[in-house]
């Protein structure tokens, strides 16, 4: 029951991560908004959620990871219900900040619940299996109306809020576990930059492709549904599978293999899936993306959990504030390169490859310090 409670908080958070690239095409259309708003946008539910990430681990720590899991959700609700009632830009960014906020709070006290490098990816196959669902549901069901979407997502999330409150998740143990004058410890330790910089630049690469392949693929002339099922049945279905591989398999290699591994991979296949065209080769290829991004996240949140196990909450928070950085600084470089022709969107989406590079750099560095 309390891995369902896991489980379905990150399900939700999946359907909120897909939600933006799969609406931006009918936002960008109705209130004509060019691929710089667009980052901007992003750059707002980005904030979110590294403010909630950065604040919510005290809370887990001291108060239980109960409580941050209802709180994400009623904000996700709140979001998902406000969204279809925008009247412009201004309004469909101050809703992406609080869909932030509750993503990051639901994010951090998920992985804070449930830790470790198999139970990690199992729960995190969720966020593969929720972010399936929106771009699938959005094309071949709901024919592109955001606002039954957004309903429908909503309700969901009000309905992963009622498992909360029923699961029988583990109480704090009232020894408060977070200590202020701890804090200044963990930012001056190398690890957690290392491994912090790493999710940076993978959530950068994540979330490149959630928020800008539909549309790139559109200005290649493929048809806006089956660029949606592109991203659904590619690469969330990529990220899916490869994290109930990881999940499953026992595999020998340790975790910071395995993420040097998918690092390799992932520029890769980024770089290849830029230069197709069809529909078919587009899909192979970013299926092959999202298995090889898979385990990057949860595998380098089970780092941090081995490697702080006091304050784990907050030292995961910290973490996961480096990755929403990453998706704010990628958004906003990435509609700025673009500018306002969606035709430089293919230019602007290599930073996805480069940054690859630059994690399995950092993955190398981060095994020297930990063979030290």
């Amino acid at each position: 029951m309390v891995f369902l409670a896991g489980a379905l908080a990150i399900f939700v958070y999946g359907m909120i991560a897909a939600m933006l690239g799969t609406i931006l095409p009918d936002l960008s259309a109705r209130f004509r908004l060019t691929p710089k708003q667009n980052g901007s946008i992003a750059f707002g539910q980005a904030v979110g959620l590294m403010v909630a990430s950065m604040l919510v681990g005290p809370l887990l720590d001291n108060e239980g990871k109960k409580l941050g899991l209802i709180l994400g959700l009623i904000l996700i609700a709140v979001a998902l219900f406000s969204l279809p009632r925008s009247s412009g830009f201004g309004s469909v960014a101050g809703m992406m900040f609080v869909l932030g906020l509750g993503g990051g709070v639901v994010v951090t006290a998920a992985n804070a619940l449930i830790n470790g490098p198999s139970e990690s990816n199992l729960l995190n196959l969720f966020f593969g299996l929720g972010g399936m669902v929106t771009p699938f549901v959005s094309a071949n069901l709901l024919k592109g109306n955001i606002v039954k979407l957004c309903y429908a997502a909503g309700i969901f999330a009000l309905a992963a809020l009622v498992v909360q409150v029923i699961a029988p998740i583990p109480a704090p143990t009232g020894t408060k576990t977070f200590v202020l004058s701890d804090v200044g410890g963990l930012l001056g330790h190398p690890v957690l930059w290392v491994l912090g910089l790493m999710l940076f630049l993978y959530v950068s690469c994540e979330v490149g492709i959630w928020n800008w392949l539909v549309q790139h693929l559109i200005a290649q002339g493929i048809p806006e549904t089956r660029a949606l099922n592109v991203l659904s049945l590619g690469f969330a279905l990529g990220l899916l599978v490869g994290r109930l591989f990881v999940g499953l398999v026992n595999i020998p290699a340790g975790p910071e293999t395995i993420t040097l591994v998918a690092g390799i991979l992932m520029a890769i296949t980024s770089y290849l899936v830029l230069t197709i065209r069809s529909v078919n080769a587009a899909w192979g290829l970013v299926f092959l993306a999202g298995v090889s991004m898979a385990p990057v996240f949860p595998t380098t949140l089970a780092i941090v959990g081995r490697e702080f196990p006091q304050m784990t909450g907050t030292a995961i928070g910290m973490a996961i504030t480096f990755g929403w950085a990453g998706l704010a600084v990628s958004s906003r470089i990435i509609g700025a390169i673009a500018g306002g022709d969606t035709k430089r969107l293919g230019k602007a989406l290599l930073v996805i490859p480069a940054f690859s590079v630059i994690m399995v750099g950092l993955n190398l560095a981060l095994r020297a310090m930990l063979a030290k």
